[in-house]
């Protein structure tokens, strides 16, 4: 404290920040054991214990959402992380300095804007009649798709709309990683004879997997907590979809809206956290156990 009294006091703003936003909250968290009542007030309502939790985990509805919600960030870890490196990959070889800034911007640009807009642009792709999509297939004689209809459809519509807003946020990322790697160590590959995959195999990849433990395990740690924009704006929140894009934030965010149960809704989101918080250290565990110097505590 003595030695480092001012650097310690320039993050007082952020330390009562999170203090006053995300610890004193917690104290709402007594909502999801008790039968709240408006009138009542938090302290005031009955305890119930696990009432809340018993009526979630008895509905098909918990573990629907629960899949749904694991599945899909799943494939948004996995899909996200190839492509948003494949990217960053493909801007590496882009040496005019001018067009490669010019192709950072172009793909970063779709992660500036809200979910709002985006499932705008989405629908005017999708809706049945006169969506850019539909007209598309019917140009080439194909039958056009209810694209709103046939929840089948919507994960791998969901993966490829996520990719399209965050790929090229993450793709600076690993640019970044790329442009710090040392020159010398590409001189000496050449001067070997390695073809540029070669190079990217055996000195890109392997110095860019401790950025790449680092952003997966912070996903991971949200891999619970599903983007609501996304699953809200972008599906139009229609029921007949509710099969494969319902997830806890949608589900918690209707039972409040339509049904009015604070108890349940607060008791799917504790589950939430504590499952999150849970799979994040069971993670960081494991990468721990194979590389102790890529873990993040």
């Amino acid at each position: 404290m003595r030695r480092n009294g001012w650097l310690l006091s320039m993050t007082l703003p952020g330390v009562l920040i999170l203090f006053c936003f995300a610890y004193l909250p917690m104290f709402g968290i007594i909502i999801a054991f008790k039968d709240y009542k408006f009138d009542k007030g938090i302290v005031g309502s009955e305890w119930v214990g696990l009432k809340n939790f018993k009526y979630l985990f008895s509905s098909e509805d918990a573990w629907r959402i629960t899949f749904n919600t694991l599945f899909l960030n799943a494939m948004f870890i996995v899909f996200g992380l190839i492509a948003a490196v494949g990217i960053a990959l493909l801007m590496n070889e882009v040496k005019v300095r001018w067009l490669n800034k010019l192709f950072q911007s172009a793909l970063f640009f779709p992660y500036l804007l809200s979910w709002v807009v985006m499932g705008y642009l989405v629908f005017a792709l999708l809706k049945m009649e006169n969506g850019l999509v539909n007209s598309a297939l019917a140009a080439v004689g194909l039958e056009p798709v209810q694209w709103y209809v046939d929840a089948a459809k919507w994960p791998a519509l969901l993966v490829l709309i996520m990719l399209w807003k965050t790929a090229g946020y993450y793709s600076v990322i690993y640019l970044a990683g790329m442009l710090g790697i040392s020159q010398e160590y590409y001189e000496a590959a050449k001067i070997d004879g390695a073809s540029k995959w070669q190079q990217i195999i055996h000195i890109t990849l392997p110095l860019l997997v401790p950025i790449m433990t680092i952003m997966t395990l912070l996903q991971i740690g949200r891999i619970f907590y599903a983007d609501f924009g996304l699953f809200f704006n972008v599906t139009r929140d229609t029921g007949l979809l509710y099969s494969t894009t319902d997830v806890i934030d949608t589900y918690v965010f209707r039972m409040l809206r339509t049904v009015g149960d604070v108890g349940m809704a607060s008791a799917a989101g504790f589950y939430q956290a504590v499952v999150g918080f849970i799979l994040v250290l069971l993670a960081n565990l494991i990468v721990r156990k194979i590389d102790k110097n890529n873990a993040l505590f």
